[in-house]
This record gives C-alpha cells, sequence and structure tokens, in this order.
C-alpha cells in the first residue's frame, strides 16, 4: 500500500507489521479468533483497522471504500474500516453487522482467520457459530459504557464453547479522554465478573480502533498502559494443541470402494494420529482392527495426523458406516444413549422438554428429546434458575434421551466430538447447540429385560391384531364421543380394546400438568408411552387427545410399527366447536377466563396426511364409525363382516 494513503488515515498510528508472502505463511503458525460485544462496540471497526495495519487493503480496494464510505459510513470521516467487513448491504445501511464475517490475514510471525460476530440479542446464534471453532475470543467494550448485558452473555458462551483465551479490548478509549481510573474500573468489574465463570486468562487492553491506538503498535495517548498492542499478543498467545496428541478419533464421513478389490472408510482425523498398524476400535458397534494403509490423493502414507484428510483401509472384513468413528483400541471415546449438556438455544420457539428434535453430531444424527431441564443461567447474576423451558438466547444444563446411541467425547476433552447441533423436525432450522458433559450413569444401569412373550403372541390370543387409533381435533369436536361408539362396536364384535381419553387421564397420570405449550408437549408423550405399552399387551387402544402439535403426534406415530398406528383427523370447523361448546369453554376463552386454549389463544396444527379425515361438521357420530370400520377392515386390523 502507499505511503500516502497510511499518513493521509493514520497520522498518529505508525504500523510496523507487514504482510508475507504465500511460501513463508505455509508453516505459520495458525490462530482462530472470534470478535464479540454488544452493537457499536466497534468489531468491524476493530478488524478493518488489523487489515489496515497490517497493510492488506490494496490501492484499489482502499479507493472502493472512500466511495463506499460517503454513502454507507457512520464514522464521519473519510473512510469507514467497518465496511471491509461489513458485506451484507443491509449492514452497510444499518452500519451494524448481521451474519458472521469471516476474514484471512496474516502478519510476518502468525496466521489468522477471524470471525466478526453480530452484536445484537437476536443474533446470538451467530455468535454461537463464530465461536465453535475459536482459540481466542476479542471481547470489545464501550469505555463510555462498560460491562453490559451481551459483554455478561459473550463470555458465558465463549467459556462454554471452550475459549480459554480472552482479550477484553477497552475500545473508544478516545471518547474516555483515555482515562487509566475508567480502564482499571471497567477491567475490575469484567474480572470479577470471569472469575465466577472459570475465566482467568485475560488480557486487558485500551484501544481505539477508529485512530489505531494499542493495535499494532502501543500508543502515545496511553502512556500508562504498559501491556502489549493487540496484534502483538495475537502474534504471541500460546493456545491448546492437545488435540494433537489426544486418542484417535475420525468420524467415517464415506465408505470407498471404487472396485470390488478395494473398500476404504474416509474422513478427516478429529483428534490425535494414525500409523499404519496402530490397532483401532469402530464404534458404536465395538469391533477391533489393525489399520492397513493411509490412502491420499497425493500417495499412500505411514502416518496421518489432525486435520489430515485419509481413506483408512483395515486389516479385516468388520462391518463400518457413514457415522461410524473409528478410535484408538486403547482410548475409546464414549457410547451412550443419555447425557447432560449445556445448551444455548437459537429459536424463537422454546425449548420444551419432551419435544423431539433431531440431533446432529458430526456425521451422526438421531431424534432426542429433553428430559430434564436442570437450570438455566442467568447471564447477569450466573445463578441457577428453574424453568420448564428455554425462550431464544438462554444458556441452561439440560439432560437428554436419545433415540439410539452416540459415540462422542466430552466438549471439555474434544470440541469437535463432544459438541452437537438440535434440529427442529418440521421445519428442519437449526434450533440449539450443545456441549455434552458427561454420559449419564442411569444409561449404563438401564438395560431392556428380554420376554418370552411378545405382543404378536398376546394378540394372536385374543384374535385380533393391536394398534393405536388416534383420534385428534379441536376441543368439540366430537372426538370422544366418536371414540366411544368405536369402542362399544369393537366390543360387539369381540375385540379387546381400551380408550385413553384427555380428560380421565388428566384426573391421575397426568393431573400435574397444566395447559401450556410445554404441558401440552409433556402429556402426549406420556400417553404416547402409555399407548405404546397398550399395544404391546395386544389391545386396540383408541387415544382421544386433542393433542394439537404435530411434533408430538409425530412423536406418537414413531412410538409404534407403521402398521400400527392411525391418525384420525376429527376435523370440525372451529364455529361448529363454539356452538357445540358442552363444557363452556369456548365462552371462558372468549372471556380471557382460560389461557392457552386451543383454537382460540393457542394454536392448532392440523394434521398434513392423516390415515382418515373425518367430516364431524357434517356426518352424524355413527356415520364416522362407520368409516373407521370400512379403514380398519381395509387394513386388516378387524375381520370383514
Amino acid at each position: 500500500m502507499a505511503e500516502t494513503a497510511v499518513s493521509r488515515f493514520t497520522p498518529n498510528s505508525s504500523p510496523t507489521i507487514s504482510a508475507t508472502n504465500e511460501a513463508a505463511e505455509a508453516n505459520m503458525p495458525l490462530l482462530r479468533f472470534l470478535t464479540c460485544g454488544s452493537v457499536d462496540d466497534g468489531k468491524s471497526t476493530l478488524i478493518g483497522r488489523m487489515l489496515y495495519d497490517c497493510q492488506l487493503v490494496h490501492d484499489d480496494t482502499l479507493e472502493a471504500l472512500e466511495n463506499e464510505s460517503r454513502s454507507y459510513g457512520t464514522t464521519g470521516r473519510e473512510i469507514d474500516l467497518a465496511l471491509l467487513v461489513d458485506g451484507l448491504q443491509a449492514e452497510r445501511e444499518q452500519g451494524i453487522t448481521i451474519d458472521v464475517a469471516y476474514r484471512y490475514f496474516a502478519t510476518s510471525k502468525r496466521k489468522f482467520i477471524v470471525a466478526d460476530t453480530p452484536g445484537h440479542e437476536q443474533y446470538t446464534r451467530n455468535m454461537v457459530t463464530g465461536a465453535s471453532s475459536a482459540d481466542l475470543a476479542i471481547i470489545l467494550v464501550d469505555a463510555r459504557k462498560g460491562v453490559i448485558t451481551q459483554t455478561r452473555r459473550h463470555s458465558c458462551i465463549a467459556h462454554l464453547l471452550g475459549i480459554k483465551h480472552i482479550v477484553l479490548a477497552i475500545n473508544k478509549m478516545d471518547l474516555a479522554g483515555f482515562d487509566q481510573t475508567r480502564f482499571a474500573e471497567i477491567e475490575s468489574n469484567y474480572r470479577t465478573f470471569a472469575a465466577e465463570l472459570g475465566l482467568t486468562n485475560i488480557t486487558a487492553i485500551p484501544i481505539s480502533a477508529l485512530d489505531g491506538d494499542n493495535i499494532s503498535s502501543l500508543s502515545v495517548r496511553t502512556p500508562w498502559y504498559r501491556g502489549p498492542a493487540l496484534l502483538q499478543h495475537l502474534e504471541s498467545v500460546v493456545v491448546d494443541s492437545s488435540i494433537a496428541s489426544a486418542p484417535l478419533r475420525m468420524p467415517v464421513q464415506w465408505v470407498c470402494r471404487p472396485d470390488l478389490d478395494f473398500r476404504g472408510y474416509a474422513g478427516t482425523i478429529q483428534a490425535g494420529s494414525v500409523s499404519v498398524g496402530d490397532r483401532i476400535t469402530v464404534l458404536p458397534a465395538g469391533r477391533s482392527t489393525q489399520v492397513a494403509s493411509i490412502v491420499t490423493y497425493d500417495g499412500d502414507l505411514e502416518r496421518a495426523t489432525v486435520g489430515d484428510a485419509v481413506v483408512l483401509t483395515l486389516a479385516d472384513e468388520i462391518d463400518v458406516s457413514r457415522g461410524d468413528v473409528i478410535c484408538a483400541a486403547d482410548v475409546r471415546a464414549e457410547v451412550a444413549d443419555q447425557f447432560a449438556a449445556d445448551i444455548v438455544w437459537m429459536s424463537e420457539r422454546p425449548l420444551m422438554r419432551g419435544r423431539p428434535y433431531i440431533l446432529r453430531c458430526g456425521q451422526q444424527s438421531t431424534v432426542c428429546q429433553i428430559s430434564e431441564l436442570k437450570h438455566k443461567i442467568n447471564v447477569e447474576t450466573l445463578e441457577h434458575t428453574a424453568g420448564r423451558e428455554m425462550e431464544l438466547n438462554a444458556i441452561g444444563l439440560c439432560n437428554l434421551s436419545l433415540s439410539k446411541p452416540i459415540v462422542f467425547d466430552t466438549y471439555a476433552d474434544n470440541r469437535e466430538a463432544g459438541g452437537f447441533i438440535l434440529i427442529d423436525r418440521l421445519t428442519n432450522e437449526t434450533v440449539g447447540a450443545g456441549m455434552i458433559r458427561f454420559a449419564l450413569r442411569r444409561a449404563h444401569n438401564i438395560h431392556w429385560q428380554a420376554v418370552d412373550i411378545d405382543k404378536h403372541q398376546r394378540a394372536a390370543m385374543k384374535g385380533q391384531k393391536a394398534c393405536c387409533i388416534w383420534f385428534t381435533g379441536l376441543s368439540g369436536s366430537g372426538k370422544s364421543t366418536v371414540a366411544n361408539l368405536l369402542e362399544k362396536r369393537l366390543h360387539a364384535l369381540g375385540r379387546h380394546t381400551y380408550i385413553l381419553d384427555g380428560d380421565n387421564v388428566r384426573h391421575g397420570l397426568n393431573r400435574d400438568l397444566g395447559f401450556t405449550e410445554s404441558d401440552r408437549v409433556e402429556n402426549i408423550r406420556r400417553v404416547a408411552e402409555v399407548a405404546r405399552l397398550m399395544v404391546d399387551a395386544g389391545l386396540l387402544t383408541l387415544v382421544s387427545f386433542i393433542s394439537p402439535f404435530r411434533a408430538e403426534r409425530r412423536l406418537a406415530r414413531e412410538r409404534f410399527e407403521d402398521s400400527e398406528f392411525f391418525e384420525l383427523f376429527v376435523d370440525t370447523p372451529l364455529e361448529i366447536c363454539e356452538t357445540r361448546d358442552p363444557k363452556g369453554l369456548y365462552r371462558k376463552a372468549r372471556a380471557g377466563e382460560i389461557a392457552n386454549f386451543t383454537g382460540i389463544s393457542s394454536p392448532y396444527e392440523a394434521p398434513e396426511n392423516p390415515e382418515l379425515r373425518l367430516q364431524g361438521g357434517t356426518l352424524a357420530p355413527e356415520a364416522l364409525v362407520d368409516e373407521i370400520i370400512r379403514t380398519l377392515e381395509m387394513k386388516g386390523i378387524i375381520d370383514k363382516h
């Protein structure tokens, strides 16, 4: 970059760090870090300043930046360095960061990948994304505002995500008159809070990202500061490299079989190293063998280490599939279907105990439920608070129950193998990020007890095929009436039945539950488990519940084999249900006397593909039962008469 450009823009700074060539960069250590803080704390400006001071902004880029600064700049200066990072038009127009922006740069001593994360609370999920792979966090604090809620939230997330190195960059010191007392006050407040979290490796630096003070070199405007400049600290900080010496972990991404004579298992080494001849174990199956060869595009290797993408061939023919994990035979990863984990919730729809989500850990994917919300963390006080659900940006400790075991290490030991995301099953939205603490001991103590008589034999003794007939619809739709008539018809045909009715079950099994969304989720989870046991007993089980949410009805369906579950939607229009109003509930709901009433103040998600849609508003209950009987005969559940 031309010297005139530097002197024109930053007369008070004298960058001493120069860009490097590609050959010199090849063997340099890499530091991944992120910048985080509240809105307008200067994150994007700081990154732009570092790129500028490292002389990585070319003349043509500088000219374009000058033009854009006149249109989008927020600093009132000739050049707004934040625009080097804020790439989205919405970001430039609003002067804020919305998405995570990644930038690569290098000095003469180190390579860097920096993630600029948003400051708005609603974009906390983006901050989690940036922190998940970072070794260090630069937490910016406005010298005028001091430590605020977002400072605490971001620090808490950084700690949960295993970031051990924190730079407290107290920015806009120029607006605080470079006051040493103010700097010391903010540093003291932050260290007190951080100590409660367990963060101890903290470096506090007074900076002005706009003017370049203490960014690439020490500023004459802070003669009282004796620490390093920011870039000097980033060049010298020693990050933990223990993952390279950890036991081998390689998730299988692809089974490579180009012809009948070759079978290999492709993946990127997640931890440790592997050599030809090493003994390994494939989890979750637990079969062991030796590594026969390490194959790469550039030829075979004798040894591969963390970050290497390789294909391993094995000495023995054992069953290995995508999602399995190849481990060191003498230090295996854990395998469990229940564990405790810290979760950061990232959806506007709250996390609910009992609701099924997709859990994705590396290449592994399974359905899971939050079996218990142990506590939530108040980011202001760090105290643990009780709760039954987690709202947007909440952080909490939960127990999870999975539909099948997964292979993992604790997050503290291996961030890659111990981290996971939660996905909404209906929308495919990523709704949460989790860090595994430990497997639950109960998972090792509970096993299936083998029995000699199964559900098919129990049903055969009754001369029938067991199934679950699940009625769903609004209150007043006629579900219970139709279910009761159906049971009478089946009883007359000599069938063995039982009805689980919503109101009746709430007198006993579910008497502790209310009508909030989280309570409704738990209500259906319990009933689905009871219905499964009754089908296992060989019964025709009739379930009559509003069951307003598709996710829970899908959960119920998955408790049964494909031919055992029939969803019957009693499709009665709301206005007809209100006219009937047999219990006076709609009237009370309209008057505001009943909260969370389905169809009025709580949603009902109608089935999209039920086995049978019953026109409850136009046909008599007896006619609806005739339809059900014909369907059960057609499906082979009962004999035709």
